[in-house]
């Protein structure tokens, strides 16, 4: 674990209050906050800096997956918002010229990290969309974290079941951004390939992405503070 706090909670809401009331909830609780697709969609740059200026380094997580002019031209819209992400991410399936091109628009103003594969999908998932059945859905997100960082990336977001061989891919220095994080009472929702906080950061991540087992909970600042003891302490 190479972040004070790794906890990263994510505002996956379209309400703009909300967001608001959890954010200053949080802010001493929580080493990240994400706002994602759900969130920036519905309010754009405005929502953004209203929660931006809470104080927290944001991950702003809208995986950009296109042509690379076309990235590089959204990463370059993306770095004038104010204050601009700690971190922002695209698709590594988008190949190596995508990648450069928006690295060097990004210009290490902000951790440029790319998604291996979704927590969502299993094997069978990966191997219907015509990824090589004879390898697995670690085999491909280690394969992808690799060729993102020839690209001259900072990390990944990967599930933590792709850790081992990601690290063993990249080394200890590339940056590992971890959703599908689930305490052991929670359910797994959407997400096929989950972990408990503790048994990712064991197995090498570095930042974990929480939602709903922190936002839906009765108390969200008493629950993300329980999620941190238990990553420091076990």
């Amino acid at each position: 674990m190479s972040e004070a706090n790794p906890i990263c909670v994510a505002l996956d809401t379209p309400d703009l209050d909300r967001a608001r009331v959890l954010v200053r909830a949080l802010v001493p609780h929580v080493g990240y906050l994400k706002i994602g697709m759900e969130f920036f969609y519905a309010h754009g740059s405005r929502g953004y800096e209203s929660v931006a200026t809470e104080g927290l380094p944001i991950f702003l997580d809208l995986k950009l997956h296109d042509i690379p002019n076309t990235v590089a031209e959204g990463m370059r819209s993306l770095m004038r918002l104010s204050p601009s992400p700690a971190i922002i991410n695209l698709h590594a399936s988008g190949g190596m010229a995508m990648m450069q091109a928006a690295a060097e628009a990004v210009g290490g103003r902000a951790r440029l990290i790319a998604v291996t594969l979704l927590t969502s999908l299993s094997n069978d998932d990966i191997w219907a969309t015509g990824f090589n059945a004879k390898l697995d859905t670690s085999a491909h997100a280690a394969g992808l974290a690799k060729l993102a960082k020839a690209a001259g990336l900072d990390g990944v977001v990967c599930s933590s079941h792709d850790l081992a061989g990601i690290r063993a891919a990249t080394g200890p220095e590339f940056l590992t951004v971890v959703p599908g994080i689930r305490p052991a009472e929670g359910a797994a929702h959407d997400q096929k390939r989950v972990a408990t906080p503790k048994a990712a950061i064991d197995a090498g991540a570095d930042i974990l992405v929480i939602g709903r087992a922190i936002t839906g909970a009765a108390d969200p600042a008493v629950a993300a503070q329980k999620i941190l003891d238990g990553v420091r302490h076990g």
